[in-house]
């Protein structure tokens, strides 16, 4: 009788239809397509959201950081809770958190209100985009088709940090600084219906459980670094509210993997980092991060603060570098076919570098083509070609049951690079402007970040080539 029920049972449940490798790829890329996007898209809204919330140039650096911060810091725990409890599982999570952010955010009333809310973005992002290059990689069989794949992930997760400022610039000008983040509610939504109704569950999971006071230290200890990165703007390097929490997160950092070599089960398995392919794209993606991250925030402000383009018209203005960094990303497994993913990386790092050299040269009244259009070009080809092959690296090194950890590990170097590189070159264009803040000045401390991001690509290709391996684990 039993068996009979179990059979009438199944009979009464039909298997779902495996879905097409594309619509599991193109949820996938949705969901990193919003996360970054959101790192991007309130860059263009920053000076409305001065107005309207009473931001300081303090505040409006943490509507960026509180995102780029709480995404890094729990971004490694998100990778692991995929890998244990599904990634299917985790994507939903994530989406879930994010999207109600978005709306707390867009009807935020006080700044502490739309920091809080940003915050809770990044924690949602955290938690969903680990699984998105997971799902991607468990989706599409090791090869060039992975390859492409991987590409596809990159360019349109690329795209969303590049399509920030246009859609950032649109929905300012039609509508008010809030789209920025009402605009992911029906978005967001709609995806999370998608990835509910066509993604499957895979995990690894083998019963150990979440290293949550690892995810607490390193967590408590980036953002505690970058706070005290961002106070050396109005301190200096040397006074105590600097020196404070910037010593206080080296402990915290320290802290954590000391508690990561003793745990049973830790959040990030410090044997990973001797992996020659993880640790150094990790690395690579770090520094790449650091230098690459600022180049929006400082386009749209120059474009905005100086040469006086409406939100609108520093979108536009920014659509050929959005554009340029999609075709980076599509040629990428192309040349990585012929020239190696070591190769293409050093390539991409070298041609971005030179984009940066030229934007350094940028002056108060500088022309449209020159000042903007094609170093802006140069600096995002460059930076879609370099991505793929240094997260194809990063992920090609480590086992299956690692693969969640890895593509959280990997976000977590470009991010927190990235939000880690802002704080920095704003204080250092800060500190070179002075506090006459005219054009010239501006000008003059936008370049100077645009001069340290061209000095840090170059040390980053150097290290790229010394260090990163020639081939990925599947070509051998």
């Amino acid at each position: 009788m039993a068996d009979m029920l179990e059979t009438t049972g199944t009979a009464r449940r039909p298997a779902r239809a495996t879905p097409p490798m594309w619509l599991v790829v193109a949820l996938a890329c949705a969901g990193q397509f919003l996360v970054v996007l959101d790192i991007s898209v309130v860059n263009v809204a920053l000076p409305s959201m001065r107005g309207g919330l009473a931001l300081g140039e303090q505040g409006l650096q943490w509507v960026v950081n509180a995102y780029a911060i709480a995404f890094a810091g729990f971004m490694l725990l998100g990778g692991r809770a995929g890998d244990l409890y599904g990634r299917k599982r985790m994507f939903l999570v994530g989406l879930g958190l994010f999207t109600p952010a978005s709306l707390a955010g867009g009807l935020a009333q006080d700044g502490w209100q739309l920091l809080l809310a940003r915050a809770v973005q990044g924690l949602g992002a955290a938690v969903l985009a680990p699984s998105t290059l997971t799902i991607v990689t468990s989706a599409v069989p090791e090869g060039a088709a992975r390859a492409r794949a991987i590409a596809t992930w990159t360019a349109v997760g690329a795209g969303g940090g590049a399509a920030g400022g246009f859609v950032g610039g649109v929905l300012v000008d039609a509508l008010s600084w809030r789209w920025v983040l009402l605009i992911n509610v029906p978005v967001g939504a709609l995806v999370l219906a998608g990835a509910a109704r066509w993604l499957t569950e895979s995990r690894a999971g083998d019963g150990r459980r979440l290293d949550l006071p690892g995810a607490l230290l390193v967590t408590a200890g980036l953002a505690t670094l970058a706070y005290g990165i961002s106070q050396t703007e109005a301190e200096g390097w040397t006074a105590a509210a600097t020196l404070v929490p910037l010593c206080a997160g080296l402990v915290l950092l320290a802290l954590f993997l000391l508690a990561e070599a003793r745990a049973k089960a830790p959040l990030m398995p410090l044997g990973l980092l001797r992996l020659r392919s993880v640790a150094s794209a990790n690395v690579a993606m770090l520094i790449s991060g650091s230098a690459m991250f600022c180049m929006w925030f400082f386009m749209t402000l120059y474009a905005q603060n100086v040469l006086g383009y409406t939100p609108l018209e520093a979108g536009l203005a920014l659509v050929p570098s959005s554009l340029a960094v999609i075709i980076g990303s599509k040629l990428a497994p192309r040349l990585m076919r012929t020239a190696g993913p070591r190769t293409v990386a050093v390539l991409g790092t070298l041609i971005a570098a030179t984009g940066f050299g030229w934007q350094s040269t940028m002056t108060a009244d500088g022309a449209y083509l020159t000042a903007i259009m094609f170093p802006g070009i140069l600096m995002m080809l460059g930076a879609g070609i370099a991505a793929t092959p240094l997260a194809s690296l990063a992920t090609s090194g480590a086992a299956p049951e690692e693969a969640g950890l890895v593509s959280g590990l990997i976000n977590t170097s470009r991010t927190m690079g990235g939000s880690l590189g802002l704080a920095i070159m704003s204080t250092i264009a800060a500190a070179h402007t002075g506090p006459t803040r005219t054009p010239h000045s501006l000008t003059e401390g936008y370049a100077l970040a645009f001069r340290t991001s061209t000095a840090l690509l170059t040390v980053g290709a150097v290290v790229m080539w010394l260090w990163l391996p020639r081939r990925t684990r599947e070509e051998h």
